[in-house]
């Protein structure tokens, strides 16, 4: 079956640009439905890694020879093509990390070990993935702060409710996920923003899952600070952002010790350098941050309008398939979701799911996929997870169909 967007581009001749989807696993063609956990790469995203080392390999910024100068120039451009991605306001404000994860224990380790004290309060949501539990618990237990959590309701958003509740003069940091990555639910980050800022608290948000599939503007959100990773938006992986605004940035303290990040170092006294330097200590992960561009480009030049309108068609018809599943339940059921069905089968380990899906070829996650509280939430050890991307098909939700019909045959 043909999606609705092959008008608008060619699903099949967008397949072609990613190598990794033209083989088969278990004699079978590979189907990738693990978008979630990452994305595959394009050849342009591959090509410019390759350019890198074949070409202009070495160290940035502190060279003045000519394959210096040119590694320098094409890492500073993938900054700038980050900044305009997220449409942050000035290129200072956008700070290359190893991940999400490493971006929201710079922010921790930054920002809440200066200007968070015993009694301040920190506002996390039920359907955070552990980098963005575990940085805050660990925050709260050095700095006697107290962690709250937003619950979820039964179709897997967040209480609102409850939510602003929480929110008093003790309130001094929030820190939420954009898009669930268990559940797909899209959760109202605007909202959580504005409600945040009504008290003075500071938010960050975890892009993660959001940003290839969403419109990000940060200015337009008023974030605080926003995290995302590349190897989800069809770039390499080793390699993410941490955007901040400025006036926070200047006031937080470096966040590791070494070359890039000093003005000047004596024995008596070091003085830091300005964002995003300031952050960005030793030897950095050049070639990655130089490939992020080309993914950049390789998203904007489909549209991320055309991206989404495609994933929510095969949410919609993966949807429609898995419910008249029979001993199939569906977790998560938002209004607002992206392309990412999760789900559970009578009497079947979700485990069990994905070794029998993999021998037909079949590639899905299984498991608490780092969000064991928002599992706990719901009941269940974990689920099944099928998550979408441009390159993805009807024709492949088809398969997986007729693989769990074969994993009922055989497990019941």
């Amino acid at each position: 079956m043909q999606s609705a967007l092959d008008t608008t581009f060619d699903i099949q001749q967008i397949r072609q640009d990613f190598p990794v989807l033209h083989q088969e696993i278990n004699g079978r063609p590979l189907v990738y439905f693990d978008n979630a956990a990452t994305t595959q790469k394009p050849l342009s995203v591959i090509s410019a890694l390759t350019t890198y080392y074949e070409g202009y390999n070495a160290n940035i910024h502190r060279g003045i020879h000519h394959l210096a100068e040119q590694a320098t120039a094409a890492f500073e451009a993938s900054r700038r093509a980050v900044q305009s991605f997220i449409n942050a306001k000035q290129w200072q404000e956008v700070i290359f990390t190893y991940g999400t994860t490493d971006g929201i224990n710079l922010v921790a380790q930054t920002y809440g070990r200066r200007f968070l004290k015993e009694g301040d309060e920190i506002i996390i949501s039920g359907m955070e993935h552990h980098s963005n539990i575990v940085p805050w618990q660990m925050l709260c237990e050095e700095r006697g702060c107290i962690l709250k959590v937003i619950p979820v309701d039964d179709n897997g958003e967040l209480i609102m409710e409850e939510y602003e509740k929480m929110l008093s003069e003790r309130t001094k940091f929030v820190s939420v996920v954009y898009v669930s990555n268990s559940l797909g639910t899209i959760n109202p980050v605007e909202t959580i923003i504005q409600k945040a800022h009504a008290v003075g608290a500071v938010v960050l948000i975890d892009g993660a899952q959001a940003s290839s599939h969403l419109d990000i503007d940060v200015q337009a959100l008023d974030a605080d600070f926003f995290v995302l990773s590349s190897h989800k938006l069809y770039g390499p992986t080793g390699m993410g952002v941490l955007y901040g605004k400025l006036d926070l940035l200047d006031k937080m303290p470096p966040y590791r010790g070494g070359g890039e990040m000093i003005k000047e170092v004596t024995f008596e006294k070091t003085t830091y350098n300005d964002s995003p330097y300031k952050f960005e200590a030793g030897t950095p992960n050049i070639a990655d941050v130089i490939a992020v561009k080309a993914a950049l480009e390789f998203i904007n030049g489909l549209s991320k309008e055309a991206i989404s309108a495609h994933e929510n068609d095969l949410l919609q018809y993966a949807t429609e398939r898995l419910s008249d599943f029979e001993g199939l339940r569906i977790i998560g059921q938002a209004k607002q979701k992206i392309g990412l069905v999760s789900w559970v089968m009578d009497g079947i380990h979700h485990q069990d799911i994905g070794v029998i899906l993999d021998q037909q070829g079949i590639a899905v996650r299984t498991g608490h996929h780092c969000t064991q509280p928002l599992m706990q939430r719901f009941g269940i050890a974990g689920t099944t997870r099928a998550s979408f991307a441009v390159y993805n098909t009807k024709d492949e939700v088809d398969r997986m169909i007729q693989g769990l019909r074969r994993v009922q045959k055989m497990m019941l």
